[in-house]
């Protein structure tokens, strides 16, 4: 890197709320400038269908917020710094994918779809796949080859063909006009260089290997026979899709003439190859071998990277999928994950509030602005205050038990159909010890998954925290160190996300021949470590063991069976 002239990058973390975009000075980190555009058409729910767990969005929200988020963050930076920007990467949420028409054009921003759920991106969280993600995992069971084997043998209904099949499925006006299907992670680079021929699309290592059954071990997707057998309507896809994969070190091209023009760049901007946020994010967070990075929101996202020649061809069960280089380059990437997070945290809170968000807004004894705030204040509020009040709990065995799933199981062994519960209540319960509960399950639920690895000859040495849980809930965080009894290290980076992508960035640039040194140089390392006590160790064996229990029967066809 020259030491005269400065360099910079911006990384663009698409999350599910809303996009964020940080410009990063390449030589040491800096955050130079930092902006966020929540998603409108999100906030205000438009296509979604929460009771039949339906999850869209509309792609000018994400236009929309590259647009603003880009600008916003070059204006903070002074007309100065435009100039000086080398390079371009972005995260998304995933699997989030999309049907696009031959220029790669998603048929939402197309006349007649405009408004169509199934012409939108197919969210994360989006779990109207249930049925075609069992009949995929039973299909499979059919053939010599495992199919499966990278994606830990249960293939989920959040992921790519599964969507898929089930959009082709109940809308015939999409199936009739899709020309291909793709990630919201390979869309968003394919945008940036001005792409208008979806057969030269550059398709990610990451997407393709932990959620569309790409290997290199069977060249690349499974054949069209597995496909085509398991349902007529997926006879020739393949075809539409891809063959080669890159990783996100990688050049997906230049900035357009017309992107240039819209964010105030040159084109010689390069735009590096996309992968999904808790990817990037484990290499913004300077993962270590062995350590499970934990991107903690709404959900987690939990990576591992390991060196290939520690596996000895071994692949790990019921995980979301190992795919080499899909976190960096030369190494095996893990993933592992939960499907509800800080989900849980925020479900409970919105319902003790719910009844006293109507009667404030039907309230004739305030006026009605002092009775918005009041809602506003209690909502923001709430959680700490729950928080500090659930570390007060005296805990024993008696103390309510929670199972974690209120999104369906994600890892291990995906299972979107199984449900929450908490036992144990009774009239002395309070919200305190609830909330206790049902924090203590979602770290539980991460037991789970490092007890997985353990299990498979993979032992982690450690959690790296990222995310807002991680930065926010002190309560949380010591609690994990607890029942994990293993330390906690919390990265300093508000947005280590974005970092990520950025590191990325400049290593797609050539600033760095590797993603590792970006990260050495880049990174702004850790703010505090939650070290286990060591005293606690005996009772939440006992209370993991009982959680174990209970998981057992919370699954819908025990209480259908019932």
């Amino acid at each position: 890197m020259s030491a005269t002239l400065p360099a910079y990058v911006i990384g663009v973390d698409f999350g599910t709320d809303s996009v964020r975009a940080i410009l990063v000075n390449t030589l040491n980190g800096d955050e130079i400038a930092a902006s966020v555009f929540y998603y409108p058409r999100w906030r205000d729910g438009l296509y979604c269908d929460p009771a039949s767990s339906q999850f869209r969005q509309h792609p000018l929200d994400f236009i929309e917020g590259l647009e603003s988020t880009i600008q916003e963050c070059l204006r903070i930076a002074g007309k100065d710094i435009a100039p000086f920007v080398r390079g371009i990467s972005v995260d998304t949420t995933g699997s989030t994918p999309v049907a696009v028409d031959n220029t790669g054009t998603p048929l939402s921003l197309l006349p007649g779809f405009e408004n169509n759920p199934n012409a939108q991106f197919v969210l994360w969280k989006d779990h109207t796949a249930l049925k075609e993600a069992v009949e995929i995992n039973a299909h499979a069971k059919g053939f010599s080859t495992n199919y499966l084997q990278d994606v830990g043998g249960i293939y989920s209904s959040e992921w790519f063909w599964a969507k898929l099949l089930h959009t082709l499925r109940v809308d015939e006006h999409v199936r009739l006009h899709i020309a291909s299907w793709v990630e919201h992670c390979d869309w968003i680079p394919f945008l940036l260089t001005g792409g208008n021929d979806i057969r030269e699309m550059k398709r990610s290592v990451c997407a393709a290997g932990h959620k569309a059954l790409w290997s290199a071990d069977f060249g690349g997707l499974p054949p069209d026979n597995f496909f085509n057998s398991l349902n007529p309507l997926l006879e020739g896809f393949t075809q539409k899709l891809f063959t080669n994969t890159y990783t996100a070190d990688q050049v997906a091209g230049s900035l357009s003439e017309e992107w240039a023009q819209r964010l105030g760049l040159h084109t010689n901007v390069v735009i590096g190859i996309g992968a999904f946020d808790a990817h990037m994010g484990a290499v913004g967070g300077q993962i270590e071998p062995y350590h499970l990075s934990k991107v903690m929101g709404t959900s987690t996202c939990d990576m591992m990277v390991v060196p290939l020649a520690d596996l000895h061809n071994r692949t790990v069960r019921g995980i979301c999928g190992q795919v080499p280089g899909s976190v960096i380059p030369g190494m095996m990437g893990l993933e592992a994950g939960q499907s509800a997070f800080g989900d849980v945290y925020a479900w409970f809170s919105n319902m003790i509030t719910s009844p006293i968000r109507q009667l404030l807004s039907e309230t004739t004894m305030i006026d009605t602005a002092t009775a918005k705030a009041l809602q506003e204040e209690i909502q923001q509020r709430l959680l700490p205050l729950l928080a500090n009040q659930a570390a007060e709990v005296v805990v024993t065995e008696k103390t309510p038990i929670a199972v974690d799933w209120l999104n369906g199981r994600r890892t291990p062994d995906a299972d979107q159909s199984v449900k929450a519960a908490i036992s144990g209540l009774d009239l002395g319960t309070d919200t305190a010890q609830v909330f206790y509960s049902l924090a203590e399950a979602t770290c539980f639920g991460a037991r789970a998954i490092t007890d997985r690895f353990t299990e498979e000859g993979i032992q982690p040495r450690g959690i790296i925290g990222l995310g807002g849980v991680a930065k926010k809930s002190p309560f949380i965080m010591q609690l994990l160190a607890d029942i994990l009894q293993m330390p906690v290290r919390i990265h300093k980076s508000e947005q280590s996300c974005a970092m990520g992508a950025a590191m990325f960035a400049a290593t797609a640039a050539g600033i760095y021949p590797k993603v590792e040194d970006a990260m050495l140089a880049m990174g702004q390392g850790f703010e505090h470590t939650w070290v286990p006590e060591k005293n606690k160790k005996d009772l939440l064996d006992k209370r993991y063991q009982q959680y174990q229990r209970l998981a057992k029967v919370c699954n819908h066809k025990h209480f259908i069976d019932a």
